[in-house]
């Protein structure tokens, strides 16, 4: 059943966006939301894949609020899993007196990953912090190898293993300069760096690279690095926060590429909405964490926050019964049919992607926005990715109605074809 209709009231942006956007202004500071007279509508309400703006436009959401509501948006059993944990319990004392909803998530987790410990996590930099942390305890050893194009988030510990200079480069006093090679690269020349160096520990991927531009490595590549990092006793850390729960097709691309990981970090689509992340390591390697003693050596307030855990459970039922990797699967058909026309165009340099998780590269960044800028007047929601931005990110909700993606990308299409409305 269609959940989501391009229905324009007013022009985009509306005048209570316009409104709210003063009023944010004054208010955030002005580092975080990019205001401009095209940007940004003011979200009110969404469900499935529709979302409705403070004016009552509604659009497409092609973006799945950055993969997060892979089952789509406001899903009637997250939300019924929320209310009931809200009025029962809002908040427990994590790592001092949990609670039976936290304990049940991470048995869920191990059981899916097939991996033996869990660390719960406010947000996916806090996973990868807790990995590269673990990573530390199990090898001693400090450096970490990542990639270029790589986001694995934006706090001062993930920006130690950031593939985006620009990222990177304003705290490059706090944050030592990381090891990178090229992202999908023959992985002899991962086995040169870990020779050459014997202070790797470990090397941190991305199955696909998601904010870096919607990449795709080799079939052979992951399956390839899990191989080189064992030969040198180097441990593996796959960033599956935005391609976990099905996005790519698979509930993890890193385990359907052959490559089991030592840690696993998730996050995104976990919660359906609900802030939460994990780290997910072997027994082995999470065994380097000492034994609590009364004080934890990473914890947080809201560790293991009940409703988190109980919107997690909820999400991940819903991701088993709906069989949502192949539900992904047979988007990326959809998705690649449609997209496929696009690459005879002189400004599109690539069409990629896999599953519910697709990348259009145009010729400059300046491009890529304006496409999203015209989009969103049409009524679709996309963003742009890449290292420079030049890549126009196509993630739906796995739930999305296929006459509401056929919608979606009919506008797109047209607005890269640069056809006027």
């Amino acid at each position: 059943m269609s959940t989501a209709a391009i229905q324009l009231r007013t022009a985009i942006p509306g005048p209570r966006s316009r409104a709210l956007a003063r009023a944010l202004r004054a208010s955030e500071s002005r580092n975080v939301t990019f205001v401009s007279p095209h940007t940004p509508i003011f979200w009110e309400r969404a469900f499935g894949s529709a979302v409705v703006d403070v004016d009552g436009n509604q659009f497409i959401d092609l973006t799945a609020a950055f993969g997060v509501a892979a089952v789509g948006h406001a899903h009637p059993r997250v939300v019924e899993a929320i209310t009931r944990q809200a009025a029962q319990l809002p908040h427990g004392m994590g790592d001092v007196y949990p609670t039976a909803v936290k304990v049940a998530l991470m048995e869920r987790l191990i059981q899916l990953t097939g991996l033996g410990k869990v660390v719960l996590c406010g947000g996916g930099s806090e996973a990868v912090e807790v990995a590269l942390k673990t990573a530390l305890l199990a090898t001693r050893k400090p450096r970490v190898l990542a990639f270029e194009g790589a986001y694995h988030g934006l706090t001062l510990g993930a920006l130690r293993v950031a593939g985006i200079a620009k990222f990177r480069a304003p705290f490059a006093a706090l944050v030592e300069e990381p090891l990178l090679l090229p992202f999908d690269c023959d992985t002899t020349e991962v086995e040169r760096a870990l020779a050459h160096d014997s202070t790797i520990g470990a090397v941190i991927v991305e199955p696909l690279q998601g904010r870096g531009g919607e990449r795709v490595p080799h079939p052979d590549f992951l399956r390839g690095l899990r191989a080189v990092t064992r030969r040198h006793g180097v441990l593996l850390i796959c960033d599956e926060i935005y391609t976990g729960f099905g996005r790519t097709g698979a509930l993890f691309a890193s385990l359907e590429s052959g490559a089991e990981p030592d840690l696993l970090c998730v996050g995104k689509a976990l919660a359906g909405g609900f802030p939460i992340a994990a780290c997910v390591g072997s027994n082995a390697v999470m065994e380097a964490w000492p034994l609590s003693t009364g004080e934890a050596l990473h914890t947080s307030t809201y560790l293991g926050n009940p409703m988190a855990c109980a919107a997690a459970l909820a999400t991940l039922e819903v991701v088993a019964s709906e069989d949502l990797p192949a539900r992904a699967r047979a988007l990326g058909d959809v998705i690649a049919a449609r997209l496929e026309p696009l690459r005879g165009l002189t400004h599109v340099r690539d069409v990629r992607g896999r599953g519910a998780m697709w990348g259009v590269e145009v010729d400059a960044p300046a491009r890529a926005v304006a496409a999203t800028e015209e989009a969103l007047r049409r009524g679709v929601i996309v963003l742009p990715s890449g290292a420079r931005g030049e890549v126009v990110s196509i993630t739906p909700p796995l739930i999305i109605d296929r006459a509401d993606l056929d919608a979606a990308l009919t506008v797109l299409c047209d607005v890269l074809r640069g056809h006027a409305a």
